[in-house]
């Protein structure tokens, strides 16, 4: 695979004449709606040949879905020769230590087919609450703890999942130990039944990093304990705040200079969110950011005739353009450049893998780009 960026007065054409390949091809690899609309700055893949006799290195590759029944079996069959796990979000923790049901029953026979690992992925938080009281709750009492643990096993029996995601989020400081206890206790009882256990870390620079989506965090407990660990190495450009690059490259390196010095490097899948965003300028807070693929992010680009940045530090593309009603957006989003650059970074660090956030949001130039860079690891 090569990668082409757009210029002025470019065709498809012309592209595909000078790699010695066809407009077909390359509208193909990259789902292009229009082969004759192209956007200045657009990053193309260019189906060729790779001439490297470099074994590529083997990897883990993990997906979440948000998407449940027959949309989630779709989303993962899509994909699925590219996944190592995957991880439906999810069963939410109750205050009584039982567990939230799921529509996964379509959604693991495509795992199966597949030959992916499902994951029990569990959470505290919800979209109308951060979860810190309820985690309290849970984490205050071993009593829930052994509960809750029993009744994860339960849905694991049933329904064939191999491994647990804990992905408790906006835990206070103060439960920080009982965190790291409760993740104990889930190997303990887990492990003994051949199943694995990860977690889901917030993305921190140092073992002193303030706020409360970090302090109960404890990178070095959760590289000790667990079996691996899924950085969430995502979301600097957040819906409800101003407009930036999702997944900076220049911020995820300090949080991998400091992730590998405390945790195995075998065991961090690094995050790797796979959706746009369109945010309208200026900011206001309580303003929210439209999230969509970066397939429509191209096709914004196209209609507005915006054309395409690329933000070397960030490592991410960006652009600007005026709506209808004249008023100014800034998209940012990933593209064949930045999910390469991305993968060098997983090869540089030597990471055991990479976990993507969120199946859904079709970008079809990163799952080409995986195949060329990477082996994919099938555990079953």
């Amino acid at each position: 695979m090569q990668i082409y960026v757009v210029k002025q007065g470019d065709s498809l054409w012309a592209i595909a004449r000078g790699y010695g390949v066809t407009s077909n091809e390359i509208a193909v690899a990259n789902q292009l709606e229009n082969s004759n609309a192209l956007a200045v700055g657009q990053a193309l893949v260019i189906p060729t040949v790779s001439q490297s006799t470099t074994p590529k290195p083997v990897i883990d590759v993990n997906a979440y879905t948000i998407n449940a029944g027959e949309t989630g079996a779709r989303e993962i069959q899509e994909v699925g020769r590219y996944l190592t796990y995957w991880m439906p979000f999810v069963y939410s923790i109750k205050e009584d230590g039982s567990l939230t049901t799921l529509d996964d029953t379509e959604m693991l026979k495509s795992a199966s087919a597949e030959r992916i690992v499902p994951v029990l992925a569990i959470t505290n938080f919800s979209s109308t609450t951060t979860g810190a009281g309820l985690a309290h709750t849970v984490l205050s009492s071993r009593e829930l703890q052994e509960k809750l643990i029993t009744n994860i096993l339960a849905v694991m029996k049933e329904k064939g999942y191999q491994g647990l995601n804990i992905d408790f989020e906006n835990v206070r400081p103060g439960d920080r130990e009982s965190y790291n206890q409760f993740l104990q206790l889930a190997v303990d009882r887990l492990h003994p039944e051949g199943y694995f256990v990860s977690s889901a870390l917030a993305p921190k620079t140092s073992s002193t990093q303030r706020g409360e989506l970090y302090e109960a965090h404890d990178y070095e407990a959760h590289g000790r304990i667990v079996d691996f660990v899924v950085l969430m190495t995502y979301e600097w450009g957040y819906r409800k705040g101003p407009a930036q690059a999702i997944s900076p490259l220049n911020e995820i390196k300090k949080v991998l200079d400091y992730a590998v010095t405390v945790i195995p490097r075998d065991k961090i899948l690094f995050g790797f969110q796979i959706y746009a965003r369109d945010w309208v300028l200026p900011f206001v807070p309580g303003q929210e950011a439209e999230t969509f693929s970066q397939q429509e992010a191209i096709q914004r680009a196209i209609q507005y005739q915006a054309a395409i940045q690329y933000d070397e530090r960030a490592q991410s593309p960006f652009f600007r353009y005026s709506d209808a009603q004249g008023r100014r957006h800034e998209v940012w989003f990933e593209d064949a450049r930045s999910a390469q650059a991305k993968f060098d970074m997983v090869k540089a660090y030597k990471l055991r893998g990479i976990s993507y956030w969120v199946l859904g949001y079709p970008f079809p130039q990163n799952w080409l780009l995986l195949e060329d860079n990477f082996t994919i690891r099938k555990r079953v």
